[in-house]
């Protein structure tokens, strides 16, 4: 499980890190095989010429997860140790690589023109497109997500459940707004995407909000995971990675909760089936895939949520978000492998290697290429024929 369960309990704050059941959690308790080990995979022959363009090293993630930000041509990545890298997107070629000085927590987000990362204790930095510092502001608790850059402003999601949006130009704080925490969430890295004015921000407790830009009021505020059970674990359902944006729909999807998508402007739900994720969705004009926690993965109607088909060959394979790239819906495991399956019915059409360390940042392509950044420090993008 490549999430880290937080309790509070007295005001104390304890953190339960890598575990894949609750009896792990226990130091005394007996070592088991898994009981739902990881699927096999199973050898096929190809029908999609699926390759690494290029391979770029970044840096290690660490304990923290890294998503890669595609922007004016370019690729922007982080990592535990600082390193803040852009890359040219068409060859792989490092245009400038940079130390932001102190270890990082989060990122990237970009624009093209600022690039803007989280580094210890709240720090978020801020450096121009050459790599130049232009400011630092501090968040009011440790940020585990990419921040959003957009339209004029910067928005951070902080541990406490607080977001604060930042002028773009200067760094200073513009608006804060303050949501309640859940006793028990999952410590992972919702995200936030910026359109249309507002910001969409995946919060914990299943929530989704949209916040205006101009002055970080509340526009609406919809459930995407239902709290269901007796106790605090089984009511758990945090929204899992980033929202979705597909015209003027945003989708998102839970753990324990549901995948769903809301019209933009007004909230309203267009459609909502249960799924439990632990990563965020991809889409395209005509479908929503989603990898549940138990590693099937699927396609969804955009229009409806009806399903069109579920492919259960990755079981147990740790996926990361799914990403729609041509006639593929590409997805990563536990052991950095990237799989390409066909978006109309899901059968298997290619399956790549990388440097066998995990996936946990979320995919993006750019330009040509689909772009995937593991815990060990590859940055690897892959084209197709």
């Amino acid at each position: 499980m490549r999430i880290v369960l937080k309790l509070a309990v007295a005001g104390t704050v304890v953190a339960l890190a890598g575990c894949s059941t609750l009896s792990s959690l226990n130091p005394f308790s007996s070592k088991k095989a898994p009981s739902n080990p990881p699927a096999a995979l199973v050898e096929f022959k190809p029908t999609l010429a699926a390759t690494a363009a290029w391979t770029v090293g970044v840096g290690s993630a660490g304990a923290h997860v890294f998503s890669p930000a595609a922007a004016r041509n370019s690729l922007f990545a982080a990592a535990a140790d600082g390193t803040l890298t852009r890359i040219e997107a068409a060859s792989g070629r490092a245009l400038w690589r940079i130390n932001a000085g102190m270890p990082l927590t989060a990122g990237v987000g970009s624009d093209g023109n600022l690039v803007v990362v989280a580094g210890e204790k709240g720090r978020i930095l801020a450096f121009d497109e050459n790599g130049k510092e232009v400011w630092k502001a501090q968040a009011s608790s440790e940020v585990l997500s990419a921040p959003a850059v957009g339209l004029g402003l910067v928005v951070v999601r902080s541990v406490d459940n607080s977001i604060a949006g930042f002028d773009a130009a200067t760094g200073k704080r513009r608006w804060v707004l303050q949501r309640s925490l859940p006793t028990l969430t999952l410590r992972s890295a919702p995200g936030i995407v910026i359109a249309d004015g507002n910001a969409y921000a995946a919060l914990p407790g299943g929530r989704l909000l949209a916040v205006t830009l101009n002055n970080g009021g509340p526009r609406w505020e919809v459930a995407v995971g239902e709290a269901r059970g007796a106790t605090e674990l089984e009511r758990m359902a945090d929204t899992s990675g980033a929202p979705l944006l597909l015209g003027r729909d945003v989708c998102a999807v839970a753990y324990q909760g549901r995948a769903a998508c809301f019209d933009g402007i007004g909230g309203t739900a267009r459609w909502a089936r249960n799924l439990s994720s632990e990563v965020g969705l991809g889409g395209d004009e005509r479908f929503v895939f989603a990898a549940d926690e138990a590693g099937s993965l699927h396609a969804l109607t955009r229009e409806s949520g009806a399903s069109v088909w579920r492919n259960k060959q990755l079981a147990n394979r740790r996926l990361s978000a799914p990403l729609s790239f041509g006639r593929a819906v590409v997805v990563a495991d536990y052991q950095g492998y990237v799989h390409f399956l066909s978006r109309e019915d899901g059968t298997m059409l290619a399956r790549v290697a990388t440097d066998g360390s995990p996936v946990m940042g979320t995919p993006v392509v750019a330009g040509s290429h689909a772009v995937f950044q593991t815990r060990d420090g590859t940055l690897v993008a892959f084209g197709v024929n």
